[in-house]
């Protein structure tokens, strides 16, 4: 599963280990965490992430 990096603060959403804080267990793909999720970070939405290459 491919990890995910939000393009304001620089979190990296990996979905081995999800983000459970948030309600969003582990072995959740980027694609399947609810669309209302935001970084726990920095507070923006699934939009402002790209993958991590």
């Amino acid at each position: 599963m491919k990890k995910y990096v939000c393009n304001v603060c620089g979190y990296v959403y990996n979905p081995l280990t999800g983000d459970p804080e948030h309600g969003v267990a582990r072995g959740t793909a980027f694609p399947d965490v609810p669309s209302d999720w935001t970084c726990p970070e920095c507070g923006v939405g699934k939009d402002d992430f790209s993958v991590q290459e």
